[in-house]
């Protein structure tokens, strides 16, 4: 679903800052995301910029029973969510777009600012 779609659905955009792991600012921001895109009536619109590019790496594994991003991210999608990671963070982490997690892709902050401009209401983390 995407945000500003002519159902008339609140779009909500989630700027994630933090790195996926160390703080919990990413992931609970990713709970929220996931929360509003189950209810289906939310179009959901995530944005990783600065050390949060690093939440869409692929193939993330944590110790048994500790939450994991990028199944998240993931489950994000699956209700429609889109998302987007700051190219130029990517970069600078040495990030490749191969090594991105399945429904992430490179974005850009033009990209940002559209998706800032249509929602509703963006919550930063």
């Amino acid at each position: 679903m995407a945000a500003g779609s002519d159902t008339g659905d609140r779009a909500t955009l989630f700027v994630l800052n933090d790195a996926p792991y160390g703080t919990e600012r990413s992931y609970n921001g990713l709970r929220l995301a996931g929360s509003l895109a189950r209810g289906g009536d939310e179009a959901i619109r995530v944005f990783l910029v600065g050390d949060a590019a690093a939440c869409a790496k692929a193939g993330q594994r944590v110790p048994k029973g500790y939450y994991n991003v990028e199944v998240m991210l993931r489950a994000v999608a699956r209700e429609g969510g889109e998302i987007g990671v700051c190219g130029t963070c990517m970069d600078a982490r040495g990030i490749a777009d191969a090594e991105l997690a399945e429904d992430c892709r490179r974005s850009t902050l033009d990209e940002l600012a559209d998706w800032t401009r249509s929602a509703d209401r963006v919550l930063v983390f």
